[in-house]
């Protein structure tokens, strides 16, 4: 298994250019990732290596919006030791840059200081740990310093809360540099950012949880984050084992894959290796993947 690739495909959303990032790859525990569902199932649509893991993507969203650079997730960033990299199959090094998602903004045209607004789904270390980085004296740095980071309110009380089902999956030093920046900004459930780009409660892997609409003419996309992290992921009982409320997690996929099917809306996979986004069908049983950019 290696880094998934390529590392920038570019989308067009209505009027908007936008460009999805590959921060890197990840590979984690087959059986963590689709919990309940057995082996022989998830390994037809995505196989495992000798240790169990499969291979995963860590895909941001870069949008040139009129009124900002925004990028929804950053990976998992620089600050974490070999040990850990290892443990989560994490490989995100940067070949210009501090990280792959630093040299994806700039192979789209940018750096990571014109970024204007920077969305959190939720703050577990590998959509959250670029938020930061070590420099090179070790002192942590704001990575978009130009930016404002926007999370839920409740999913940082939450993270900054933990407890023992709950502390491997969220670090401080991921946001506490911001907060000190005074570039935190904690919303109240459902909220437009930026004209045409809105912010929805999709609760189940963390109890706040959100998921990001853009919305441009007539084109509607949803950059998913982890409630439904792969495209292996859409039939509504396939259900990470990682899930604090998986029950939650089910219901929220049965009303957002509903009205994403009814509007036609571009579904995109944040951690799929493979498949970056596509449209959904049903077929009166189980939702499926109809068409993949």
């Amino acid at each position: 298994m290696s880094r998934p690739e390529p590392l920038v495909q570019p989308v067009q959303i209505g009027d908007l250019k936008c460009h999805a990032i590959q921060a890197g790859g990840q590979r984690l525990d087959g059986g963590a990732m689709f919990g309940v569902v057995p082996k022989p199932l998830w390994e037809k649509r995505i196989p495992a290596d000798e240790r169990n893991r499969i291979q995963l993507g860590m895909r941001c969203l870069l949008i040139e919006h009129p009124d900002g650079l925004l990028l929804i997730d950053t990976g998992a960033g620089n600050k974490e030791t070999p040990k850990f990299l290892d443990i989560y199959g994490v490989e995100n090094e940067g070949q210009q840059s501090r990280t792959a998602l630093e040299d994806g903004i700039q192979a789209a045209g940018y750096t990571p200081e014109a970024v204007d607004v920077v969305i959190n789904t939720h703050l577990h270390f590998d959509h959250a740990g670029g938020n930061t980085y070590t420099d090179a004296t070790g002192e942590l740095e704001v990575t978009f310093p130009s930016a404002e980071y926007y999370v839920q309110r409740g999913e940082y009380d939450y993270a900054t809360h933990t407890n023992e089902r709950t502390a491997a999956s969220y670090f401080d030093r991921n946001w506490v540099p911001i907060e000190r920046a005074g570039k935190l900004r904690l919303l109240q459930g459902e909220a437009e950012v930026m004209p045409g780009v809105r912010v929805i409660l999709t609760p189940g892997h963390t109890p706040f949880h959100q998921s990001v609409v853009v919305t441009s003419g007539a084109d509607r996309a949803c950059f998913l984050g982890d409630i439904a992290p792969t495209a292996a992921h859409l039939p509504l009982p396939w259900i990470m084992g990682y899930d604090v409320e998986p029950l939650v997690t089910l219901e929220t996929k049965r009303r957002l894959f509903a009205q994403a099917l009814a509007e036609n809306w571009l579904l995109i996979f944040e951690h799929d290796a493979v498949k970056s986004w596509g449209r959904i069908a049903h077929d009166g049983k189980t939702y499926s993947l109809v068409e993949n950019g």
